[in-house]
């Protein structure tokens, strides 16, 4: 399939009884419920949507009996091109693909990475995603960070998963390493936004959009912590911008870290080690979700990259040497 074929869209469906007296664009989130509601708003708007083969607008009041019929077209998206990039594949079926994705990896074609990113390994692997907007990807990781992520391989599965996501009802479990050694777990809910000077830069400011993240203690070592991070919500950055809020940054972060800790009289392996670490000390550990299409719930859990468990190795050497 190449990267501009448009998909047919031919539906049918009679206004139940229940439904009739409601609003075209209501009547039809339910009866086409695989489309999205901004998705069908746009058709209804174009013509493609119509009630007993007129036009109407959106808000119009459609009555029981009332024919819907749908002829569109799901544009291809965009003019990527599919690239055979190796994927590490947890889960697949028909509906869903979760993957673990690796550092370096970035995932969304864009300025400077027009090609070489998860979206084009997806389009080799799954060639149908052309037909799902962004290739299914409904939540992103940035690009040195590590760990799982769901895809939607349909429209259906897609506008089920964009559902679970603004409803809080994906589960997104973190690790990280930070600098700074923490005594407890506890909430930040801080607003996150665009930074006011560094337009590459997020930051919390008061008039960013809604951000919550609950962080706890897996393991103290002598001037770092290892910490599992929850996200109630997912926006750009977030672990990253909150631990810096806090005063906890993330080892390697480039963006957001604060000045290198280094536990005094540290073996030269771990100052190299902490000094050099190539990326922020971050992995999507754990993701748990309810199937778009069975409604069952399902949970994965991805092991810790090798370089973040040599991190931690040489941090508790450190803290066993002065320990004892």
């Amino acid at each position: 399939m190449s990267a501009n074929s448009p998909q047919a869209i031919q539906m049918r469906a009679e206004v139940p009884f229940d439904l009739g007296g409601q609003r075209l664009d209501q009547i039809a989130a339910q009866l086409f419920s695989e489309h999205s509601r901004s998705r069908l708003a746009g058709w209804i708007k174009d013509g493609r949507l119509t009630v007993d083969g007129a036009v109407l607008r959106p808000r119009d009041i459609v009555h029981a009996g009332a024919v819907l019929e749908l002829e569109a077209e799901q544009q291809a998206q965009g003019e990527w091109q599919a690239q055979d990039i190796a994927l590490e594949v947890v889960y697949e079926d028909e509906h869903i693909l979760v993957l673990d994705k690796p550092a370096g990896l970035v995932v969304h074609p864009a300025a400077g990475h027009a090609d070489g990113t998860l979206l084009n390994a997806l389009l080799h692997h799954v060639p149908e995603l052309v037909n799902v907007p962004r290739a299914g990807i409904v939540h992103r990781l940035d690009k040195d960070t590590t760990g799982l992520m769901v895809v939607a391989k349909t429209l259906q599965a897609q506008t089920r998963l964009v559902e679970q996501l603004q409803q809080r009802s994906v589960s997104r479990i973190y690790e990280a390493i930070v600098l700074g050694v923490i005594t407890s777990g506890a909430t930040v809910d801080a607003p996150i936004g665009r930074h006011g000077q560094q337009r590459q830069r997020m930051a919390v400011t008061e008039g960013g959009k809604p951000a919550i993240s609950h962080y706890r203690v897996l393991e103290r070592f002598r001037s770092h912590t290892h910490v599992r991070v929850k996200l109630e919500t997912g926006r750009t950055h977030q672990i990253r911008v909150h631990m810096a809020h806090v005063g906890y940054p993330l080892v390697g972060d480039p963006v957001y870290g604060g000045r290198f800790r280094i536990p005094p009289a540290a073996s030269p392996t771990l100052v190299q080690e902490l000094r050099e670490f190539p990326r922020q000390a971050l992995h999507a550990r754990f993701l748990e979700l309810d199937h778009p299409a069975t409604g069952q719930r399902m949970k994965w859990e991805s092991a810790l990259p090798d370089d973040l468990v040599w991190l931690l190795t040489l941090l508790r050497q450190d803290r066993e040497a002065f320990i004892g």
